[in-house]
C-alpha cells in the first residue's frame, strides 16, 4: 500500500480515462474535464466507481467514505474529497469515516422536545435536512440515498395522497412493501396524516399463501384498515383482501398515492397511537400492539442512554421491516439520534450471510443487531476465502435478541470472528418484546456476554437455578439478558402473582413508559396481558442479582414424568445432527391419538433422500434426545425443506407445526393455484356480506334523495313565491325536519338553552355538505348563514338567499372586507349570523384553524360567540361524496362567550376559546396548520 500523498488534478484525471478505456475498449479515450460527468460522459457505471476507489487507494494511499464515493457526479467532486484534510489514510482500518453530512464535533443531534415521531423527522429536516439519513442496497449493488429533508417531503407528499382517500387522525392504513425507500415514505406518510400505520409483512413460501393471506386478512380486518398500501408485485394479490377484509376499501400502491404537493404535519400528541405492531405469530385472534408516540421515544432514549448512541455512530441493519427490532431498535432508533443508517434486505442477507458483515466492514459501522440465527449461520456458513481483509474492529455493540440465544453461538461467533477484529465485549445478549415496544433488558456495555451453569436435575424438578459444581459434565446453560431499561422494572413471580426470590423459575413480568396499554379491539387477551399494571412477557425466566436469565415459553413447556423441558436446547441439539437444515427442527407435545399421555414429538427438515441415510439420521436425533433428556422421543418426522411453518421473523411456529402434524398435512404443501381457489372460495361469504351492506346503502342512499326530491322540490318552489322571511323559514325548516325524520336521522339536540334571544355569532364546525340544511332542521327562528360567494349563483344561491345567505368572497381581499361589513350590518340589526369559520370541509376527521372573520364581527358589534357542534354528519354524507348513509347526528351548543374587548386581540381569544370547546367537543383530532387560507391564523393578520 503506498503511502498518503496529494492527488493532483492530472493524476485522477488520468485514472479515470485509464479505467474508462478498460471498461468501453471499443470507444476512443474520452476527453475528459474536471466537470466531466462521471457516468455519462466518463462511462464509469457503478463496477467502474468501485475499481476506481480500489486504485485510489492503492495509489495514493486515501480511503474515500463509499458514500461519498457513490455520490460524487464529476471528477471536480472526487478530488475536493480527496483533498479534504480529514480524509482517512486507507492503511488504517480502524479510523472511521466522518459522519454523512455532519462536521466533526458538532452538538450532539438529539431532539429531546420531540413528543411524536413525526415532529422527530421534522426536527432533523429543518435543521440537518442534507443530512443523509438512510441508505439502502439495491440488488445490483448499488446504493440508494435518503436525506432527512426527502423523507419528509415524500412524506407530507404521500400524506396528500392519503386525506384525499379520506384517511384522518386515527385511521389505520396496512402496509406490505419490501424493503425500500417506498416503504418509508409510506409509514411516515401516514403518520404525517394523523394515521395509524400498520407494517405487514410480504408472503416469502409459495407453499404457504393461502396461509399467509388468510392471517393477513384477519389482522387487516382486527384493525380495521380502510386502506392498503402494497408494492406493484402485490398490489394485485392484495385486491384479494378485500373480500376477506370487509373494512378494507383501497387498495393502493406509493405511486398512485403520490400527489406532488405535500401538506402540513397532521398535528398528534405524545398518547396518541403510533403504530400497530402486530405479533408475528399472529393466526386467528390478531393481536396488534398499541404502541403510542410516547411508548416507542421512551424506549429508544432509554435504549440511547445505555449504549450512548450519538450521531457518530452508524447502523447497519438487513432486519424486516415490519418487526418491531428492525422497525423501531434500527430504523426509529436511527432517525432519533441522527444516525445514518445502511439497510439491506433480509433476501439479501438470506442469500449471501457475508454480505452484512462486509457491509459492517465497508460503513465503519459501530451498531448492529440480529437474531441469535444470524450469528450462528455467519460462524458455521461461511468459507474463509469469503472474509479475505474483512475488518469488523468499528463494531462495538451487537444486539442479539428476538429469540432464544444458545451459549455456543456467542462462542462460536466470538471465535470464529476474533481474528476479523470483532471483541467479545461487542456482542450483547438483549431482551426485549413488543409489549415493550422492543428493549427491555440490556447488559451492560463493556462487558463479555456472561453465562451461568446450573444443576439440570434440581432445574427440571424444582425449577431451582442452583449453580453446578465444575465437575458437572451435563449443566444447563442460561445467557445473561441484562438489566431493565433506565425507568422500567421486572420480576418473576409463582402461578398466584407473588414474587419469587432469586434463582427461582416463575413467570416474568414488567412495567415502565416503553409498555403498550394493551392489544387492539382484543380485550381480552389485553385483560390476560395486564395484571394490576404488570404486564405478562409469556416467558419463563429467574433472576440473580437483578439480571435476567430466560429459561423458555410457558406455552411451549413440555411436562413429562414430573420434570419441565423446553423445546429450544433440543431443537439445537437435533440441528447439530449431520444431515438436518439447521434451525429448521421443531420439538412439541402432542397429544396421543389412543387417548395416553402427551407425545414428544420431534420434526426437523432435511434434503436428504436416500432411506438408509434417512435412518442414520432419525436415530441420530434419538441420540441427541436420550443424551439431553434421558428419554427418546415418541415420534421422529423428517420433513423436506420449508415444511415446517415459521413466523415472519423466522421463529418456529411450534402451534401450527403440531396442528399440521396432527392433522396428517405436514410436509404436503398444496400448490399456488389450489391455494389460491381457497382463498377465493373463503372469501365468497365476506363478499356476500360487503354486497348485501353495499346494497342496503344503496337503498338507503336511494330512500333519502327519494324523499329528498319529493318533499324538496315543492318546497323549493314554495320558497320562491313566498313572500315573507319568516314564513320561508318555517318551511325551510319544517320541510328538513320532514326529511331528516324520515330517514330516522332526525338530529338531536343538546342546549338549546344557550341560544341567546338577541343578536350573536354561531360558530360551527363544518364536515359536511349536509350541515346547513341539518342546521336549518334544529335551530329555532331566522338566522343567517354566512356562504362563500362561489354559491351566490344560479337556483342554490336563489334558494339559499330566501332563507337567509350572506355571501363572503374568500380569495378577494378587499371584497371579503366589504363582505363583512354587510353582515354585521345584520348583527346591528338584531339577527343572529352562522360562520363556519374552518371555511372548508373534506372527507378526512380533523378540526382545522378557525379563520378570524366571524369573531371580529362579533367584537365590533359586541355581541357574544356561541359555539357549536355537529358529530355524525361527516359518516352520513362525507366530504365531496353525494351518496348518503344512515348515521346517528348531534347538535351541541355551548355557552355564548362574551368579547373581552373591541379589538383585534379580543378577537383572537374569542376564537382561541370558541376553538377549545368545539375541538373538546367534536370528537375530532386537531389538525391546525394544515393549511392557512384567506381569514386565516394570527400571523396572518388577515380578515
Amino acid at each position: 500500500m503506498s503511502k498518503r500523498h496529494s492527488v493532483s488534478e492530472s493524476e485522477l484525471l488520468d485514472l479515470i480515462r485509464t479505467i474508462s478505456a478498460e471498461l468501453n475498449p471499443r470507444q476512443s479515450p474520452p476527453e475528459l474535464s474536471l466537470d466531466s460527468a462521471l457516468e455519462r460522459e466518463a462511462g464509469l457505471d457503478s463496477l467502474g466507481r468501485v475499481e476506481l476507489m480500489l486504485r485510489i487507494e492503492r495509489r495514493f494511499g486515501l480511503r474515500i467514505p463509499d458514500e461519498k464515493a457513490v455520490s460524487a457526479r464529476t471528477p471536480k467532486e472526487l478530488l475536493a474529497l480527496l483533498s479534504d484534510g480529514n480524509m482517512a489514510e486507507a492503511n488504517d482500518p480502524g479510523q472511521r469515516d466522518p459522519a454523512l453530512g455532519q462536521a466533526q464535533g458538532e452538538e450532539p443531534v438529539e431532539p429531546r422536545s420531540a413528543a411524536t415521531l413525526s415532529q422527530v423527522l421534522e426536527w432533523h429536516a429543518d435543521r440537518v435536512g442534507d443530512r443523509q439519513c438512510l441508505s439502502l442496497y439495491q440488488s445490483g449493488g448499488e446504493m440508494s440515498h435518503l436525506s432527512y429533508a426527502e423523507l419528509r417531503d415524500g412524506a407530507a407528499e404521500l400524506a396528500a395522497g392519503l386525506r384525499d382517500k379520506g384517511v384522518g387522525p386515527g385511521d389505520r392504513v396496512a402496509l406490505m412493501l419490501p424493503t425500500s425507500l417506498e416503504f418509508f415514505f409510506a409509514f411516515h406518510g401516514v403518520m404525517w396524516a394523523g394515521g395509524v400505520p400498520v407494517p405487514l409483512y410480504p408472503p416469502v413460501r409459495v407453499s404457504q399463501v393461502e396461509d399467509h393471506f388468510r392471517r393477513i386478512a384477519g389482522v387487516v380486518e382486527n384493525a380495521e384498515c380502510r386502506c392498503f398500501i402494497a408494492s406493484r408485485e402485490t398490489a394485485q394479490a392484495g385486491q384479494l383482501l378485500k373480500s376477506l377484509a370487509p373494512s378494507l376499501s383501497h387498495v393502493l400502491t406509493v405511486d398512485k398515492l403520490r400527489q406532488g404537493v405535500g401538506i402540513a404535519r397532521v398535528p398528534r400528541r405524545s398518547d396518541d397511537l403510533a403504530f400497530l405492531q402486530y405479533t408475528s405469530g399472529t393466526t386467528g385472534d390478531p393481536k396488534g400492539v398499541m404502541l403510542s408516540h410516547a411508548n416507542l421515544l421512551a424506549n429508544i432514549r432509554s435504549i440511547g442512554s445505555v449504549v450512548d448512541a450519538s450521531h457518530e455512530d452508524r447502523f447497519v441493519s438487513w432486519l424486516p421491516l415490519y418487526h418491531d427490532m428492525g422497525l423501531i431498535g434500527a430504523c426509529l432508533g436511527t432517525l432519533y439520534y441522527g444516525i445514518p443508517l445502511f439497510l439491506m434486505s433480509p433476501l439479501q442477507f438470506m442469500a449471501r450471510p457475508q454480505s452484512w458483515l462486509w457491509a459492517i466492514h465497508r460503513h465503519r459501522a459501530t451498531l448492529s443487531a440480529a437474531p441469535n440465527f444470524a450469528y450462528d449461520l455467519c460462524a458455521n456458513r461461511l468459507e474463509s476465502e469469503e472474509l479475505e481483509g474483512l475488518d469488523l474492529s468499528s463494531w462495538r455493540v451487537a444486539f442479539n435478541g428476538a429469540e432464544p440465544i444458545s451459549p455456543q453461538t456467542l462462542d462460536g461467533f466470538e471465535q470464529r470472528f476474533a481474528h476479523y477484529g470483532f471483541h467479545r465485549e461487542t456482542m450483547k445478549p438483549v431482551y426485549g418484546l413488543a409489549e415493550s415496544s422492543v428493549g427491555l433488558t440490556f447488559p451492560p456495555t463493556d462487558r463479555a456476554p456472561k453465562l451461568d451453569r446450573i444443576e439440570r436435575d434440581r432445574f427440571d424438578q424444582h425449577g431451582e437455578a442452583r449453580p453446578a459444581a465444575d465437575t458437572d459434565e451435563t449443566p444447563r446453560l442460561f445467557v445473561a439478558c441484562g438489566k431493565p431499561l433506565p425507568e422500567h422494572e421486572i420480576r418473576v413471580v409463582d402461578e398466584q402473582g407473588q414474587p419469587l426470590p432469586d434463582r427461582q423459575q416463575g413467570h416474568l413480568q414488567f412495567r415502565g413508559p416503553s409498555c403498550t396499554r394493551g392489544y387492539f379491539r382484543n380485550p381480552e387477551a389485553t385483560d390476560a396481558l395486564i395484571d394490576n399494571g404488570w404486564l405478562s412477557s409469556g416467558d419463563l425466566a429467574y433472576l440473580d442479582e437483578g439480571e435476567l436469565y430466560l429459561t423458555g415459553r410457558v406455552k411451549d413447556m413440555i411436562i413429562r414424568g414430573g420434570r419441565n423441558y423446553y423445546p429450544y436446547e433440543l431443537e439445537q441439539a437435533v440441528s447439530r445432527v449431520s444431515g438436518v437444515r439447521r434451525n429448521n427442527v421443531a420439538v412439541f407435545a402432542s397429544s396421543d391419538p389412543d387417548g395416553g399421555s402427551e407425545r414428544l414429538v420431534v420434526v426437523a427438515e432435511t434434503r436428504v433422500t436416500d432411506r438408509a441415510e434417512r435412518e442414520r439420521i432419525r436415530q441420530a436425533i434419538v441420540d441427541a434426545s436420550v443424551d439431553l433428556m434421558d428419554s427418546p422421543p415418541d415420534a421422529v418426522s423428517l420433513q423436506p425443506p420449508q415444511a415446517i411453518p415459521k413466523t415472519s421473523s423466522g421463529k418456529i411456529r411450534r402451534p401450527a407445526c403440531r396442528r399440521l402434524f396432527e392433522e396428517g398435512h405436514l410436509g404436503r404443501p398444496q400448490g399456488l393455484l389450489r391455494q389460491m381457489a381457497h382463498l377465493l372460495l373463503g372469501g365468497i361469504w365476506p363478499m356476500i356480506q360487503r354486497l348485501l351492506r353495499a346494497t342496503g346503502q344503496g337503498l338507503f342512499a336511494f330512500w333519502m334523495w327519494l324523499f329528498g326530491l319529493l318533499i324538496g322540490i315543492p318546497a323549493a318552489l314554495l320558497l320562491l313565491l313566498m313572500p315573507g322571511r319568516r314564513l320561508r323559514v318555517a318551511l325551510a325548516r319544517g320541510s328538513s325536519r320532514l326529511i331528516f325524520s324520515a330517514v330516522r336521522m332526525g338530529p338531536r339536540v343538546q342546549g338549546l338553552e344557550h341560544l341567546p334571544d338577541g343578536p350573536c355569532v354561531l360558530v360551527v364546525n363544518h364536515a359536511s355538505y349536509l350541515d346547513g340544511a341539518v342546521l336549518r332542521a334544529a335551530l329555532p327562528g331566522p338566522l343567517y348563514f354566512v356562504a362563500k360567494r362561489e354559491l351566490s349563483k344560479g337556483m342554490a344561491g336563489r334558494l339559499l338567499k330566501r332563507i337567509g345567505a350572506v355571501w363572503v368572497a374568500r380569495f378577494d381581499h378587499k371584497q371579503a372586507l366589504s363582505d363583512l361589513e354587510q353582515a354585521m350590518a345584520h348583527l346591528a340589526k338584531g339577527e343572529r349570523l352562522l360562520f363556519f369559520p374552518e371555511g372548508t370541509l373534506s372527507a378526512a376527521p380533523g378540526l382545522r384553524n378557525f379563520r378570524i372573520g366571524a369573531f371580529m364581527a362579533a367584537v365590533r358589534q359586541q355581541v357574544p360567540v356561541v359555539p357549536v357542534v355537529l358529530r355524525g354528519t361527516r359518516q352520513a354524507l362525507p366530504g365531496e361524496s353525494w351518496r348518503p348513509r344512515p348515521s346517528r347526528i348531534e347538535i351541541r351548543i355551548g355557552r355564548p362567550i362574551e368579547a373581552k374587548g373591541e379589538d383585534w386581540d379580543a378577537a383572537l381569544d374569542l376564537r382561541d376559546r370558541s376553538r377549545v370547546w368545539v375541538l373538546e367537543q367534536c370528537g375530532e383530532a386537531d389538525i391546525a396548520g394544515e393549511d392557512g387560507g384567506l381569514l386565516g391564523g394570527r400571523e396572518q393578520g388577515r380578515l
